[in-house]
């Protein structure tokens, strides 16, 4: 009936459209029929035909409407004969038109005939169809009547069927069980004596077993504790050593600094006497110049003289001469002996000065023979102490190697003892102090935690904290990576290791961390481990080593994970949530879906890699930073070991983070998006305390889930990583209160115990070799 309805319903409006068009074409024939032939118009007595008019076409309606607007123009409104000319031209034109019109309403005509042929066609198919659809649907009607009538019947017969079989199995069970009773009460019972033999059995296997086991671990629990007691032993032996040599050192410290001293005075005595040598070599110069003037001016007198006597003798021979020859008066002798006298006593006076001059010389050759022979002691003095200070230097050298070497064993056993214990490594860093810092931290000068503590004051009261390792303002880069490198190598032996930093905004983190990767003073603990771990590689190629490497960098800014090594900056800012999930797999393996992963063959590639995600990293000014990090950002370098000639192969993970600063709303000053963001970085933090505090309590729930951070760094807290937390400090005296609440969490932090590292090493199989 339905199918009879819809045919109905697509019948109707066709009927319409049918009745339409044939009203349309009976007013089209009407019409046509009304029409008057051309003819009638004319009167019974017209004149022959024209002849046949010139043919005209009609492209379309634009020309009929064209020829309508024609309008018959004459030289004058009496000008009749040349409007019956053009007007006898336009009804050629009228009748051309007529013409045409007819021509095309008849094709027209014949074309909606055929199409009206068809429809009719059309509609007795569609109305067969119809008809016959109907009919197959009153078939199946009363097909399916008569299927439903039986389908009832026997619905009836099979419930009586299956009435009748369950009286007959009622009636077979009760019989089946009355003749099994005995025979199943029998078989129990032989049953239950084959199981309690069986389970006796296993019982004393289960027994022999855990006796073994027993034996095994008390006989192991045995070797552990000798192995302890070697340790503590060796550890307390080494410290004895340690102390010695620190005392031996301190005694040669306080020797040297006494010779340093003697050798300071020595030498500013020699640098007096270099001074003395020095002026009294000018005074030689000055003397032996002032020797030789006097020389010449010796030379000059006794030429004068022996020139001054010659003319004496002159005079005098002259005065022979005269007296004998001449006679002269006694007024001219007088003269001479003048003469004669004055220049004897020009020539006394010359020689008493070359007296004077020679002794003066004699002195000053004196002089010079003191001065050499008192730059020559000096010089002798100098040789030997320069000798014995090289010699302390060489057993200071010595000295201090015993105590680096001693350092060194007791830093292993330290990290062996750390790593039995399953403790977290943590490490203090303070910042160095800035101009206009006021500091309030100091370090013990004395006792067991000299490098070990520090002390804060505040209101007045001091807190003392004592952590693995405390590096004050002045430390250097390097000798922070120095404490951490043997870690960083323990991810090319196939350990995972986690190192991350911790503390208030502004407290030196990122320096830590990254540094400035351009300066190699300056570089931080991710560009010189990421060194370290290629030249360590390259050096073990030799001893058939290969190692492929990946790497990745992410942030968790705002709770959203951000791929910083993400070539689309868009692809960076937009990542939502449900881009990137975190994975834990059986192994404790963590992976982050869809971030990218590079493999890296040089510290080159992974240079280039720091600077592309430094730049893509959240960071933002605060009252407390100028350019604080406002987000945590984590950095995993995968290494894949495989030695070809032992088949072993290890994996081992680096991870190293640096995590935002925790810092109050009232001293950051906060709004917006930075206070946001600084709500979602307390948060973390906070659910990264509640995880240690938990762990430290040994609690059965550690709520790893609270936020992204904890949950990535699930298998650094809780699984068998080597972990080391960096607490930073900030020395300034306005932040004692963040400070002594960040030592107090590292202090928690250094308690909880994670488990035992466990390398990640395997035999390569013979398939894959």
């Amino acid at each position: 009936m339905a199918t009879r309805a819809r045919a109905a319903r697509l019948a109707t409006p066709r009927l319409k459209e049918n009745d339409a068009q044939q009203g349309k074409r009976q007013r089209t024939a009407t019409g046509s029929a009304a029409r008057p032939p051309l003819s009638a118009a004319s009167p019974q007595n017209a004149p022959p035909p024209p002849p046949a008019e010139p043919a005209f076409e009609f492209a379309g309606r634009d020309d009929v409407d064209a020829l309508l607007n024609e309008k018959m123009k004459g030289k004058n409104k009496m000008d009749y004969k040349g409007k019956s000319e053009q007007m006898t031209e336009y009804i050629k034109k009228l009748r051309a038109c007529i013409k045409w019109l007819l021509e095309r309403e008849d094709a027209n005509l014949a074309e909606i005939g055929r199409l009206n042929g068809q429809l009719e066609a059309t509609e007795k198919n569609h109305a067969e169809i119809v008809a016959s659809l109907e009919s197959q649907i009153e078939e199946l009607t009363a097909i399916r009547e008569e299927l439903q009538k039986q389908y009832a019947s026997l619905e009836e017969n099979l419930k009586k069927v299956e009435a009748e079989k369950m009286d007959s199995l009622r009636s077979y069970k009760d019989e089946k069980e009355a003749r099994t009773a005995v025979e199943s009460a029998r078989n129990e019972l032989s049953d239950e004596l084959n199981k309690v033999k069986l389970e006796q059995k296993r019982l004393n296997d289960q027994i022999k077993m855990l006796q073994d086991t027993n034996k095994r671990l008390q006989e192991y629990n045995t070797s552990l504790q000798q192995y302890n007691s070697n340790l503590q032993a060796d550890a307390t032996k080494n410290a004895e050593t340690t102390a010695k040599l620190q005392k031996e050192k301190n005694t040669m410290v306080e020797t040297m600094n006494g010779l340093k001293d003697h050798a300071n005075s020595v030498k500013l005595q020699l640098d007096l006497a270099k001074s003395s040598q020095s002026e009294a070599l000018r005074q030689k110069n000055d003397l032996l110049k002032e020797v030789n003037s006097l020389r010449a001016e010796l030379q000059l007198v006794r030429e004068d003289r022996d020139h001054k006597s010659a003319e004496i003798q002159s005079l005098l021979s002259d005065l022979g001469m005269y007296k004998e020859l001449t006679g002269k008066s006694s007024t001219e002798l007088e003269n001479i002996m003048i003469r004669c006298g004055v220049l004897e006593e020009s020539c006394s006076t010359q020689s008493e000065r070359i007296r004077t001059l020679e002794i003066q010389l004699a002195s000053a050759n004196e002089k010079l023979k003191r001065s050499d022979m008192t730059t020559m002691e000096t010089m002798a003095e100098y040789e030997n102490q320069k000798r014995a200070l090289e010699d302390l230097h060489f057993r200071l050298a010595e000295a201090e190697q015993k105590i680096l070497d001693g350092e060194n064993m007791r830093k292993k056993l330290h990290n062996t003892i750390l790593e039995l214990k399953g403790n977290i490594r943590v490490f203090c860093r303070v910042r160095p102090l800035l101009s206009n810092d006021s500091g309030a931290v100091s370090y013990p000068k004395s006792g067991e935690d000299i490098g070990r503590g520090v002390e804060l004051m505040h209101n007045a009261q001091a807190y003392s904290f004592s952590f693995d390792r405390v590096f004050d303002h002045s430390a250097s880069q390097e000798e922070v990576f120095t404490e951490i490198s043997q870690l960083v190598q323990s991810a090319l032996d196939g350990y995972k290791v986690c190192i991350f930093a911790y503390g208030q905004t502004g407290s030196g983190k990122t320096h830590t961390m990254m540094g400035n990767p351009e300066i190699h003073e300056q570089k931080g603990l991710i560009p010189r481990s990421l060194e370290q771990i290629f030249e360590t590689s390259q050096c073990l190629v030799s001893q058939g080593w290969k190692y492929k490497m990946q790497a990745s960098m992410l942030e968790i800014y705002n709770e959203t994970i951000r791929d910083l090594l993400a070539t689309n900056r868009t692809s960076i800012h937009e990542g939502g949530a449900s881009k990137y999930n975190i994975k834990h797999d059986a192994n404790g393996n963590t992976s982050v879906s869809d971030l990218t992963v590079v493999d890296v063959r040089s510290i080159n590639e992974v240079s280039s890699l720091l600077k592309r995600a430094a730049q893509s990293r959240s960071v933002g000014k605060t009252q407390m930073n100028e350019e604080s990090s406002r987000s945590h950002c984590v950095f995993t370098l995968r290494i894949f070991g495989a030695n070809e000639g032992t088949d072993q192969q290890v994996q081992g993970v680096l991870n190293l983070i640096d995590l935002a600063g925790s810092e109050r709303l009232n001293k950051s000053g906060a709004t917006g998006d930075r206070l946001k963001e600084t709500q979602a970085i307390n948060k973390s933090l906070s659910c990264l305390a509640d995880v240690i505090f938990s762990i430290a309590k040994k609690e059965e729930h550690i709520p790893f889930r609270n936020s992204k951070l904890t949950y990535l760094l699930q298998p650094c807290l809780g699984g068998d990583s080597k972990t080391l937390m960096f607490v930073n400090l900030s020395p300034e005296s306005s932040s004692t209160g963040e400070s002594i609440c960040s030592l107090r969490f590292a202090a928690r932090v250094n308690s909880c115990e994670i488990g035992v590292p466990r390398r990640q090493t395997q035999m390569r199989s013979l398939s894959q070799g």
